[in-house]
């Protein structure tokens, strides 16, 4: 299952004067919504999506509507009334009003970031793999990041989130085997909290220390396009 969270305030962009949720502005005959969902076109015919979202300016009938013209085969949404505690229990909110069964792998990514023609990895370690999170090589404060092991397989031995322990800075998607490994991950971050936010990232260092197979796959950074601030979603518009 294909899992979007797209439940947050848009603060900067409303600061900003856009009187819309970021992922209905229009950019270049789309809206950012399509354009950031046109990421997982490969898997719009077999694959579930959740969209998981606060209802606001009508946007239940505006994802029905953007699904349907992407020709997403199975689009479910779960709509919260409030603000969440992070992304990692926006995602587990979803999961629990969409009644998601522990055994299905889901992937979570942002809705203000695009991957054009994203696959999952065709490699040996994927199919014995407990998760992964997708990166490129960057710097800054403002990402999660991955600490590799050393050898040829990319595995994770930590995970942080606005901490650079490494030059693998995450695109925002992350892959879990089975949603009973988020679950369990996310129960055992809100005993012991690494952040004032529940983040996604951090909840693989739980699945790390109890022996789970955490993988990471690089991607260039021309690969990913970042559309999360105004500054970003302005300069794209002049692309």
């Amino acid at each position: 299952m294909i899992i979007i969270p797209m439940a947050g305030l848009s603060r900067r962009f409303a600061e900003a004067g856009y009187a819309l949720p970021k992922y209905m502005l229009p950019l270049h005959g789309r809206s950012v919504f399509a354009h950031a969902i046109g990421s997982f076109a490969s898997c719009f015919a077999d694959r579930p999506f959740l969209f998981i979202a606060r209802d606001i300016a009508g946007t239940a009938d505006f994802i029905a509507g953007e699904c349907a013209a992407l020709g997403i085969a199975d689009a479910r949404v779960a709509l919260l009334t409030a603000p969440t505690a992070g992304q990692a229990e926006t995602v587990a909110l979803g999961l629990a009003g969409a009644a998601v069964p522990e055994a299905m792998p889901l992937t979570i990514f942002n809705i203000d970031t695009f991957r054009p023609g994203f696959r999952f990895p065709e490699t040996i370690w994927f199919a014995a793999s407990d998760g992964y999170l997708e990166v490129f090589r960057g710097g800054g404060a403002n990402w999660s990041y991955v600490r590799p092991a050393p050898g040829a397989e990319p595995l994770a031995l930590e995970t942080a989130e606005k901490r650079p322990i490494s030059d693998l800075c995450c695109t925002g998607l992350y892959h879990f085997a089975r949603t009973g490994d988020f679950h369990a991950a996310l129960a055992a971050e809100r005993a012991a909290p690494s952040a004032p936010e529940l983040y996604v990232a951090p909840l693989y260092n739980h699945l790390i220390r109890r022996g789970g197979r955490i993988h990471y796959q690089t991607v260039a950074a021309e690969e990913v396009v970042f559309c999360g601030i105004p500054a970003e979603y302005e300069a794209l518009l002049q692309t």
